[in-house]
């Protein structure tokens, strides 16, 4: 995961880092209120956040804060974290070209896949859930949690 120092979209005092977000197999996802694609997948990622199988990282990617607030008001926060990409410099780091795009990041912070597209019961199921479990069964051979 390339190196970051940004705001909070909830809390702009609050500056989060890739060093923080280390230690647990993890899901980062880059949305945007304009991106259309990114509310039909929403449903999917609140539902997956219910079940608590992997930290899910919210990159509010080019975006405003006050709508992007409103929004997960509105429709749920399946995010455990937001990080607020206003210009894109993480995004562009990690040569995201639209929204929605994820990442699955090992326990290490090295990013092991890229998806981009929404997320739904087939992608999760064929595609990035087996992906994951196999991560998280690297790392508690690892020793991390």
């Amino acid at each position: 995961m390339p190196a970051f120092q940004l705001e909070s979209l909830e809390t702009p005092a609050e500056i989060i880092t890739n060093e923080q977000l280390k230690g647990k197999v993890a899901l980062f996802n880059v949305w945007a209120t304009w991106c259309p694609s990114c509310k039909y997948e929403h449903p999917f990622l609140v539902m997956l956040k219910r079940k608590n199988l992997l930290p899910i990282y919210g990159i509010n990617y080019r975006d405003e804060r006050v709508p992007a607030l409103e929004e997960l008001t509105r429709q749920g926060d399946p995010y455990n974290v937001n990080i607020y990409d206003k210009d894109g410099r993480l995004g562009l780091d990690l040569g995201v070209y639209g929204a929605p795009e994820s990442f699955i990041v090992d326990h290490n912070g090295i990013i092991r896949f890229r998806y981009a597209g929404p997320i739904d019961q087939r992608v999760w199921s064929e595609t990035l859930y087996p992906m994951i479990q196999q991560l998280q069964a690297e790392a508690t051979k690892d020793g991390a949690s």
